[in-house]
């Protein structure tokens, strides 16, 4: 155990560790904080195909590269991923092409161009490490540079304050969205922020877990949570502390062990999402007695 800590204590010396830590808990708690919303809506399934979009404009942002210079990936993929949000939003209610068979052709789609470009115009050696690195995270988190951080930092801030201002009305939306509009809420607006805010979570995490993974940084925390907790407001903050704790807890095991740290934080939440179902089952036999 003492070697353990001062391993741990030697890592937490270089600033890449600390950068991973700072992004990877603030990635996390924007996650949590959508998350609930987006079970309760049952919304979750944009998350998939988002993550899938995000992984499209990754690799079209790697095959521009090789023609012009682009100084970060997030100049091309946030506005890809957003517009994709809002198509996916417009497009859930079509009567010809249903959401589900829109998240399945956007989802399949963009992966399967997005792995083609990668092969066609990437200057890459390892064309496999890369994709590996963006579907799962690999070690893309531990690489990140100062301005990466400071980015990763202004649009976490920007996610948790649009949440808090709006989130009486989010409450109202998630709820009871035909009373929400019935008292005056343009129901559609706040859905579209709901989507657009998912898009920028999805952005931030996929140096944190990767595109395959993002929906289980965004479920699972609230999901356990559920099981125990019945008020909106004590679900989020549930969520929020179980989210950081593991992604924190992830990332330091990931250090420790040379684990990848996108899966070992997946891991981490399902752990909790385990304990927690069977302490709500405990808890629910105790009532009943």
């Amino acid at each position: 155990m003492t070697d353990l800590w001062n391993t741990l204590v030697y890592y937490f010396q270089f600033p890449f560790v600390q950068y991973a830590m700072i992004v990877g808990l603030l990635i996390a708690l924007c996650s949590s904080l959508l998350g609930v919303t987006l079970v309760l809506k049952r919304f979750s399934f944009i998350g998939d195909g988002l993550s899938h979009v995000a992984f499209g404009a990754m690799a079209v942002s790697a095959s521009l590269n090789a023609v012009i210079t682009i100084e970060n990936d997030m100049i091309v993929v946030l506005p890809v991923t957003v517009l994709a949000a809002i198509l996916l939003l417009q497009t859930s209610q079509n009567a010809k092409i249903k959401g589900d068979a829109m998240i399945a052709m956007i989802s399949v789609g963009s992966l399967a161009l997005g792995y083609l470009l990668m092969n066609l115009f990437s200057n890459s050696p390892n064309i496999s490490g890369d994709v590996c690195s963006t579907l799962f995270g690999a070690t893309s988190i531990l690489t990140l540079t100062l301005p990466e951080v400071w980015l990763c930092v202004i649009m976490a801030v920007i996610v948790i304050a649009v949440f808090l201002l709006f989130y009486h009305k989010i409450f109202a939306v998630t709820f009871d969205e035909n009373f929400a509009s019935a008292t005056g809420v343009n129901a559609n607006a706040y859905n579209l922020l709901i989507a657009v805010i998912t898009a920028f979570i999805i952005v931030l995490a996929m140096n944190l877990v990767g595109s395959l993974l993002i929906s289980a940084l965004i479920i699972f925390p609230s999901l356990s949570a559920m099981r125990i907790f019945k008020s909106f407001r004590s679900v989020i903050l549930c969520s929020a502390v179980i989210s950081v704790i593991c992604a924190g807890m992830g990332i330091i095991l990931a250090i420790l062990f040379s684990t990848p740290v996108g899966s070992t934080i997946v891991a981490a939440d399902i752990a909790v999402f385990i304990l927690f179902s069977i302490l709500s089952g405990v808890l629910s036999r105790h009532e009943k007695a």
